[in-house]
């Protein structure tokens, strides 16, 4: 049997993520983006094979936009499209997995939109589009919570009152999931260890940040919650914050919910601890220069993500090492430099050469001798998507 193809959807509210994953090729024949979707200055930018080319889509929604993939995808397939794989970001408890598309499946995705206002409706629309012009075609929804409904009771339950969970699902769900699962079972593979008898702490760093805790290709606890502000400074969200914190600003300065959900969510973190950017390539730059919000923001990400690596061993029996991931995790020496200083109790030690060489996809152990396992770990979404994919399609 010929190698397959699945055409991987990532829809936000304004753009689309894809990539054509060819299961024996390590590269992606074809990957791209559409972004600014709806607007006069939308644009598709793709790259098939070594060639990166854009065309202007203005005023372009998803499904004009994969109207103009579908030729390149196919092209890029050799006429032949497998199946698709769409991410979507909250399957709440209903999706202990991935699973093959059904009227079922999307109405189950709809009532979950209340738990993800901002992500479950563009999926839904990415997926909508995608049956509108492959309707002949197996897909497949691939949901960031699932990996984390193997979490146990007492690390999913808040401290509220149990109608607020039995009634309206209040949990903690944890996201990033494909994230975590992909790196936790590829540094199994990288160092020779059994995926079903081996635990990690892993750390997704990049605009949007989350630790794990992995035993045996399973997640036990994950640093997310009920939605993706909790847990760790991320690019523009703040992570834990006092939960009175909002009473206090409606009290004090008037705000409504809408702006106090606003300011956590998209002027914080990094954005907000600095002044400057969310972006933490810019940060270490103006770090350097003494930027003062730059040094704050640098410090208290690394410290709160230290703080939180440390939380996540209480799930683990043993420790075979810690992953970093994501575009800061895996491209950011000084990041994963100080955060290990902040965990003098765990023994951790780099090879500072080895650390500084770990960028720009460059993966491997970056720990000194006699210190307990450190690696980089290029994450690979996509790839995890096609291969639930793929395994659905195997059935």
């Amino acid at each position: 049997m010929s190698a397959r193809n699945i055409l991987v959807i990532n829809c936000g509210s304004s753009s689309i993520k894809f990539a054509l994953v060819n299961e024996a090729q390590a590269t992606f024949p074809l990957q791209g983006l559409a972004e600014r979707l709806g607007s006069p200055e939308a644009v598709l930018h793709w790259q098939l094979g070594d060639e990166k080319q854009s065309l202007e889509i203005p005023g372009a929604a998803p499904l004009a936009a994969l109207e103009q993939l579908l030729p390149l995808a196919q092209e890029a397939a050799g006429g032949k499209i497998d199946g698709i794989g769409h991410r979507v970001v909250h399957g709440g408890e209903h999706f202990t997995g991935s699973c093959l598309i059904t009227d079922e499946v999307l109405a189950a995705i709809r009532a979950n939109a209340q738990l993800a206002p901002l992500h479950n409706p563009a999926n839904l629309i990415g997926i909508d589009a995608a049956f509108a012009l492959f309707a002949e075609l197996p897909q497949v929804a691939v949901f960031d919570t699932a990996f984390h409904q193997t979490m146990p009771e007492h690390a999913y339950r808040y401290a509220v009152p149990e109608f607020l969970y039995k009634e309206h699902n209040v949990r903690r769900y944890g996201f990033h999931g494909t994230s975590h699962h992909f790196v936790s079972k590829r540094a199994a593979e990288m160092t020779n260890l059994p995926v079903e008898d081996s635990c990690w702490l892993t750390a997704h760093l990049g605009n949007g940040c989350s630790t794990c805790a992995v035993v045996n290709g399973e997640s036990r606890d994950t640093s997310m919650g009920m939605t993706p502000l909790e847990g760790l400074v991320m690019g523009t969200r703040s992570g834990d914050v006092d939960p009175n914190l909002h009473s206090y600003l409606h009290r004090t300065l008037g705000w409504s919910l809408e702006q106090i959900d606003r300011m956590l969510n998209h002027d914080s973190g990094l954005k907000g601890l600095s002044g400057l950017s969310n972006d933490m390539r810019t940060l270490y730059e103006a770090r350097i220069s003494g930027h003062p919000g730059a040094m704050l923001a640098f410090e208290v990400f690394c410290y709160r993500l230290a703080k939180s690596l440390a939380g996540m061993a209480c799930a683990l029996p043993k420790l075979d090492g810690l992953i970093f991931t994501g575009g800061i995790g895996e491209n950011s020496s000084a990041v994963r430099s100080r955060t290990l200083e902040h965990l003098k109790l765990f023994n951790f030690k780099l090879d500072e050469q080895a650390n500084a060489r770990c960028t720009r996809g460059v993966g491997g152990e970056i720990q000194a001798a006699g210190s307990p396992r450190v690696l980089v770990v290029p994450t690979n979404e996509e790839r995890q998507i096609a291969l639930d994919t793929l395994a659905l399609l195997d059935v």
